[in-house]
């Protein structure tokens, strides 16, 4: 993909040591680009940041879910054991095991959680995706689908999802990959994926706006404590915010206004400046522990989005 331009400077004893660039989109309640930095109509693989247009799909064929089941679908949870608690309800009322998940295995993503996990193997069930995993499995249930194959980019479920992108984004897909958890994977433009958020943000369907909801309502299960995600709709009344891998991240406010990044270098660092900068933009004030820049023990710098702010 193309560098993008920079986002976020890495400051120490006031000279620029590091910079991150990217690829950023907001845009306000109308739909329209009030800031566009880099290549916003290439496309990229938004990773994670999408579970809730995967999520949008199985209620569509019939996936019946309570509000923290529901925001665990679309989450990169950090392995806690409210998350793989709710997580077993959601394979328990479908009449399955944890073993019926066909994620890639792995441990807890929250830093906390792995080191609580200790000497123990990766499991399908303690990886961040095992709850979008869960939801898929609990669909083909419902359907009478092949629950070994759920994965397959041919299998019914994922047609459906594949549809829920292409309406939602109002773009054709036209690349396919895998994710790291195993299930496809589909490319959009940043445009097109601005337009898809607000699209379900901004959706009268029942369905888009359940999904929402229950991430609004229950942000703890879609990330986890002290991740960015939860933090920020914990704060923020009525703002979605989804992360995913290799620095993508997207947010919406219930008015519509969207903001949609993709790091160049695939980084988080400095994702919290970053997502304060961007609701500046959009008139909202945030205060975050931002990531410190340390020499000898003690603070010597910051990370900043200065160009961003005064971008346009």
């Amino acid at each position: 993909m193309k560098s993008g331009e920079i986002l976020l400077e890495v400051v120490r004893n006031e000279m620029v040591e590091s910079i991150h660039s990217g690829h950023l989109l907001v845009t306000d309640a109308d739909g329209k680009s009030i800031l566009e930095i880099g290549s916003v109509d290439e496309i990229i693989y938004p990773r994670s940041a999408v579970k809730s247009l995967q999520a949008s799909a199985m209620l569509r064929a019939g996936l019946r879910l309570n509000g923290e089941q529901l925001a665990v679908v679309c989450a990169s949870h950090a392995g806690s054991h409210r998350h793989l608690d709710v997580i077993e309800s959601i394979l328990k009322g479908a009449g399955l095991e944890p073993s019926a998940l066909r994620n890639t295995p792995d441990k807890p993503l929250g830093s906390a959680e792995r080191a609580a996990w200790g000497d123990r193997p990766p499991s399908s069930l303690a990886a961040n995706c095992s709850g979008k995993h869960a939801g898929m499995l609990a669909t083909c249930v419902a359907q009478g689908w092949d629950l070994e194959t759920y994965k397959d980019l041919n299998h019914p479920l994922q047609k459906l999802i594949k549809a829920e992108f292409e309406t939602l984004s109002e773009e054709r897909i036209s690349t396919i990959g895998v994710d790291g958890c195993g299930a496809p994977l589909f490319a959009l433009s940043l445009r097109g994926l601005s337009r898809a958020i607000r699209n379900m943000t901004f959706s009268h369907d029942p369905v888009h706006r359940e999904v929402i909801q229950a991430c609004r309502k229950n942000p703890f299960f879609v990330s986890g404590t002290g991740r960015l995600p939860t933090l920020l709709m914990e704060k923020v009344d009525g703002l979605f915010v989804k992360d995913g891998a290799e620095g993508v991240m997207v947010m919406s406010l219930s008015n519509g206004s969207t903001v949609i990044w993709k790091m160049s270098d695939g980084s988080q660092r400095g994702a919290s400046v970053l997502a304060a900068a961007t609701l500046a933009r959009l008139g909202i004030s945030i205060e975050l522990e931002h990531e410190k820049v340390l020499g000898d023990g003690r603070v010597v710098g910051e990370i900043r989005a200065s160009r961003l702010v005064h971008h346009g």
